[in-house]
């Protein structure tokens, strides 16, 4: 069983705030202070190009990729990490309709993070071919799947509710009606369990700066299941995914396996930092910690409900239909909110009446949550957030 009480001292928070966002931009670890320090200086200040060589530089996407499997049940040489969760979207969606060519429908929701429907649009007038893009409601995406359905594209844990699609389930009808299923995992990566092996998903990506804590514009990861890797065919046929990047061949060959899922020189000042912040992993289990998020989850719940029954719960009751988050919906969020963090209570709001809390046991306790709760009943129920300060919005909500 994990202690949570020591993995607190893991990240450099700031004194008199509870921080409820990490669903959003997870904090500071300590130690990857002196690990971008140390590339900094001793890598690419003693080093300088050397280090792609002697630190090893050119495998980071790999070794990184490798223990963020781990976390989400994919099985070895199946993940690699770089560029940013809109790129590996555009990735993973471009593969899937390549083996899927007689096929023109993309199944999505409404519930799912909007940048991917974007780019599931722009890749629809890329192609040229009517392909379709079909976005129902969550509860109907079983029923939107059909013998023309070339992908099902979701988010597993909706970034507004929290609300969590039942992989295994979902996964299951895609494969039934001949479709391909891709997960994006933003909001379960460090979160819930998850299991892409066991699920049988054949494509998963994900960003790592919310549960995974490696900072603002941190690397995001894409998964391909092993059985489809020498098939898949890389729309982004970037010099690092070829077969040999430094022959600089004039003609793409794909690299073996999921390194041809690699586009561009990889960060390694970032994937450095993600690298470090993983460390936290080999010390927690990730069933510990989603035995403790539903505890927090249910606390927050029971407390708000019973200080603001005005706030009306967004997110699923049933703890095994969400993520590590809970949303309200309040007309005065964006204020509500604006109130909080003025008060040292970090949470964050979604468009049009969202306020919306995540809950990260690394380093959020009971504590917080029953300091959080009452300085909420004290912003809605003394209306604080009728302030004028509070009424204009900033640039990021």
């Amino acid at each position: 069983m994990t202690d949570f009480s020591k993995t607190r001292e893991f990240f450099d928070l700031p004194k008199g705030v509870i921080y409820l966002d990490g669903n959003s931009l997870g904090p500071l670890p300590r130690n990857a202070v002196d690990r971008m320090r140390h590339v900094m200086e001793r890598e690419w200040g003693a080093q300088l190009i050397r280090a792609w060589n002697q630190s090893d530089w050119i495998t980071l996407p790999a070794r990184v990729g490798a223990r963020i499997g781990r976390l989400i049940g994919a099985p070895k040489d199946s993940v690699t990490t770089g560029d940013t969760l809109t790129i590996k979207v555009y990735q993973a969606l471009a593969a899937a309709l390549s083996l899927r060519p007689d096929r023109r429908k993309i199944v999505s929701d409404n519930g799912n993070f909007p940048t991917d429907l974007y780019m599931a649009e722009g890749l629809i007038r890329t192609l040229g071919r009517d392909h379709e893009l079909v976005i129902a409601e969550p509860e109907a995406v079983a029923d939107a799947i059909d013998e023309e359905t070339a992908v099902v594209l979701l988010t597993h844990v909706d970034y507004r509710t929290g609300q969590m699609h039942d992989m295994e389930a979902v996964t299951r009808r895609a494969h039934a009606a001949g479709a391909l299923m891709i997960w994006d995992l933003a909001h379960s990566a460090g979160a819930v369990p998850v299991d892409l092996s066991g699920c049988g998903a054949d494509f998963a990506v994900g960003c790592t700066y919310k549960y995974l804590n490696s900072g603002p514009g941190g690397p995001a990861f894409i998964y391909v299941k092993p059985a489809l890797q020498e098939t898949v065919e890389p729309a982004l046929s970037g010099w690092m995914g070829h077969a040999k990047p430094f022959a600089f061949d004039l003609e793409y060959r794909a690299a073996e396996g999921i390194e041809r899922m690699r586009v561009g020189t990889p960060p390694v000042l970032h994937l450095s930092v993600l690298d470090a912040a993983l460390d936290i992993w080999d010390e927690v289990a990730i069933d510990d910690l989603r035995r403790c998020s539903v505890e927090l989850c249910e606390r927050f719940i029971a407390g708000v409900e019973a200080a603001c029954p005005q706030l009306e719960l967004a997110s699923p009751r049933n703890a095994a239909e969400r993520g590590s988050q809970i949303s309200f919906r309040f007309s005065q969020g964006y204020a509500a909110m604006q109130a909080l963090i003025d008060r040292g209570v970090i949470g964050d709001f979604r468009a049009p009446d969202i306020i919306r809390f995540g809950f990260a046991p690394l380093y959020v306790t009971a504590e917080d949550v029953d300091k959080a709760i009452v300085i909420l009943d004290m912003v809605i129920n003394q209306r604080v957030y009728e302030e004028a300060r509070y009424q204009t919005r900033l640039a990021v909500t």
